[in-house]
């Protein structure tokens, strides 16, 4: 049927062979990965964050997503492996001063250049728009072209000097190779945190039990300083005593004074020779006696009666 007129049907438009493969555009792929969010599919504005894997997002849209806690939530796949904002790290953009913005295209009569890009390189001055290997510094968040970091070879940042070593560099927007070596060393790093974390819950405890220990039983440095205490006291006591006994003469009772040695304490404090006015303080002053018309017939608190 058909083909009349001579026309003669080529093979390919008879026979059906397999779909081509349709292939995305390049440049496409590059704009979506450094003009927009990961997560929210939003341009990217400031601040701008980067996770382990080299991803780019807005801090907005994470602090959202982590905040969300709602069972009707969505996987995302380019944010699952983010737990915490400290999964995180906010980048130090260095920005691009012949990039005009979105100001000359509000009209629409203007060609909008999506490869001219916002940011670029502050060793080499190399934009930002995928067509270089860009990569960042987890320390502190400063951002290079990876060949500024191969012809300025150094262990400290360009940009701010902290110190940094090889698995602090990540890659922004790599190819799977460089996905699965960054996963790699999240998932050991990680796995050293947690070891860390647990070796110091271990001696914390330990160290509280220890604490606890010395508490309810003395140690023997306190035993011996309590037996040196007493010891001590004890030998004051006996000091003390034989003094007392010293005093006393042939006194068989420590403590008691006998009455000779009394009397002979006020006749001493009566013969000595102090002045008149020291020896009336004393009672057996001859001014502190009373006579007996001086004296009254009833016993008072302090009644002299001598």
């Amino acid at each position: 049927m058909g083909c009349d007129g001579g026309t003669i049907p080529k093979r390919h438009e008879l026979v059906k062979g397999p779909r081509k493969v349709e292939k995305a555009d390049k440049n496409a792929e590059l704009v979506a990965k450094w003009h927009y969010c990961a997560l929210s599919q939003e341009k990217l504005r400031r601040p701008i964050v980067a996770c382990e894997l080299g991803r780019l997002y807005n801090k907005d849209a994470i602090i959202e997503f982590l905040l969300d806690k709602s069972a009707d939530k969505t996987p995302m796949k380019a944010a699952s492996h983010i737990k915490s904002i400290k999964n995180v790290t906010e980048l130090k953009l260095a920005d691009n001063p012949a990039w005009s913005g979105d100001k000359e295209s509000i009209k629409g009569d203007k060609y909008d250049d999506m490869q001219s890009a916002r940011f670029i390189c502050p060793v080499v001055g190399l934009e930002m728009n995928g067509r270089h290997r860009f990569c960042f510094l987890r320390n502190c968040g400063c951002v290079f072209s990876e060949r500024a970091l191969k012809e300025i070879k150094s262990e400290v940042c360009h940009k701010c000097g902290v110190p940094f070593q090889e698995e602090d560099v990540i890659i922004l927007n790599g190819n799977k190779e460089d996905v699965e070596v960054l996963k790699k060393r999240m998932e050991d790093r990680r796995l050293k945190s947690k070891l860390e974390k647990k070796s110091k819950k271990s001696k914390s405890a330990e160290s509280a039990s220890q604490q606890g220990t010395t508490e309810d039983s003395p140690g023997p440095s306190k035993a011996k300083d309590r037996k040196d205490c007493i010891s001590s006291s004890s030998g004051e006591k006996k000091q003390v005593i034989l003094t007392k006994r010293s005093d006393n003469g042939n006194s068989s009772v420590p403590g008691k004074v006998n009455k000779a040695s009394a009397t002979t304490t006020k006749r001493s404090i009566a013969d000595s020779e102090k002045s008149e006015a020291y020896k009336s303080i004393f009672t057996s002053h001859s001014s502190a006696k009373r006579s007996k018309e001086e004296c009254s017939n009833w016993v008072t608190h302090t009644a002299y009666c001598f």
